[in-house]
């Protein structure tokens, strides 16, 4: 098949098109800019844009499909030329769902914590050498890509994100796959550029469960109210397992999991994980994985990356960086840090920096979000808002959404920076999370602090 990218660049984008370039499939693409890793990975394969920018003359009938990524507009000149000549043109998760509809398709949903059940799957599978295809949103540990594809393995598992398609196509990209297997880890509101209102939110979590084929199955955490009221009021003929978080100790900063076969130390933490953990071990199952053998395979984890990544540790202290922006994740993950380290002080920083996290009326989701932290630090660019064209958010609202007195703000990244750098570790536990930088923050200065 002869493929052409339309927005080759992107994180989930070109790791398809290599996906495709190791299958044996003639991959073309463009973007009008593309950052690293993207650039070198696909430079590497032969597959980079000898010039950045969009080019109809790439669009002809020789090609058998186009992917669309989300970064294009509706009125990219590559994708007005493949509509004008009749082109079949997928989104990402569409051209996903025709590469796995006769494989048994293992899907992943929820609004925390889909990466890590994923990466906890493939960890378990590639520990005992069972080959399976796959798409994660994060890079593991001993795996080169983040999509795979063969002619051959039974099971593929996919992430499972809530968000669009393609620029042409408005579906949240779980409702495409279609799965035998499905999990929901857990549902909050994110994206409210796309999804409004709450409800409108959790209406695409009960569509998930009804695109299970007839007599797939899902396990669901049974903890999360609004997960257990979708899943269980769902008419689907489908078996319905709940998972809960298993018994686990904390000790001594080593977290303990409780097994048939005693206490078992575990790399990563938090109660969030060894919920995620669970649901993890039920798909291993129905995947022919039994329990001795998930234990033994998972004792190994040691986290998605950008996902609770510790980046230094000393013998009196230590620093984490995550992902987390949402409201529910960054409770969680404060709360998972203070309870490994509690007799530590726990300095958490927070950068609000998606659209939904600086949107003046969705900050109020955050109220105790950071509670569990000793001192809490909020750091958000007014230039970040501005280019995202929403409301000025001020200083107080984020205060008075935070709900806590003792909250520090910074707006400026030197003056973040220069706070972060003046304190003294010891005897401190270091959280930073955030899906950008804050403003330019070098993670690598960062663990020179913790000595």
């Amino acid at each position: 098949m002869n493929v052409h990218f339309i927005a080759i660049g992107g994180s989930a984008m070109h790791n398809l098109a290599l996906a495709l370039h190791f299958k044996g499939y003639q991959v073309t693409g463009s973007d009008d800019t593309i950052f690293e890793p993207s650039k070198s990975r696909l430079d590497k394969q032969g597959l980079l844009p000898e010039v950045f920018g969009w080019f109809p003359e790439k669009i002809s009938t020789n090609l058998d499909a186009i992917v669309l990524g989300m970064h294009a507009k509706e009125d990219n000149p590559e994708l007005l030329k493949a509509q004008e000549l009749g082109l079949k043109i997928y989104s990402y998760p569409e051209f996903l769902y025709e590469q796995s509809k006769n494989k048994t398709r293992v899907v992943i949903g929820g609004s925390h914590g889909k990466t890590t059940i994923t990466s906890m799957i493939l960890h378990v599978m590639h520990y005992h050498d069972i080959d399976v295809d796959y798409m994660v949103g994060a890079q593991l540990e001993g795996f080169d890509v983040m999509v795979k594809l063969t002619n051959d393995n039974d099971f593929i598992v996919l992430e499972g994100d809530e968000y669009l398609s393609s620029p042409i196509d408005r579906r949240p990209k779980f409702h495409l796959y279609k799965p035998n297997i499905a999990l929901l880890s857990g549902i909050a509101w994110d994206h409210i550029n796309v999804f409004p209102t709450y409800e409108n939110y959790e209406a695409q979590f009960s569509i998930f469960v009804d695109s299970i084929v007839k007599g797939g199955s899902i396990n669901y955490n049974e903890e999360d109210e609004a997960v257990k009221r979708v899943v269980e009021n769902s008419e689907n003929p489908i078996r319905k397992m709940p998972y809960k978080t298993p018994e686990y100790t904390v000790d001594n900063g080593e977290t303990l999991l409780e097994t048939p076969e005693g206490p078992m130390p575990i790399e990563i933490f938090g109660k969030h994980n060894l919920n995620n953990l669970a649901g993890a071990k039920w798909i291993c199952q129905h995947m022919g994985i039994d329990e001795d053998d998930f234990y033994e395979a998972i004792s190994t984890f040691k986290g998605a990356s950008k996902r609770l990544e510790k980046i230094a540790e000393s013998a009196t202290s230590v620093a984490y960086k995550d992902f987390a922006h949402s409201p529910s994740k960054v409770e969680a993950t404060t709360n998972a840090v203070k309870e490994q380290y509690q007799d530590r002080t726990l300095v958490a920083c927070l950068e609000l920096h998606t659209y939904s996290s600086l949107n003046a009326e969705f900050l109020k989701e955050y109220k105790g979000a950071l509670n569990a932290a000793d001192v809490a630090v909020v750091f958000y660019s007014p230039h970040a808002v501005e280019i995202k064209k929403l409301d000025n958010v001020s200083e107080q609202q984020i205060a008075e959404a935070f709900k806590r007195d003792d909250l520090i703000i910074y707006t400026n990244p030197e003056d973040f920076k220069a706070y972060l750098f003046s304190q003294d570790y010891n005897n401190k536990s270091l959280l930073l999370m955030s899906s950008g930088n804050y403003g330019g923050l070098d993670f690598n200065e960062v663990k020179g602090l913790i000595g």
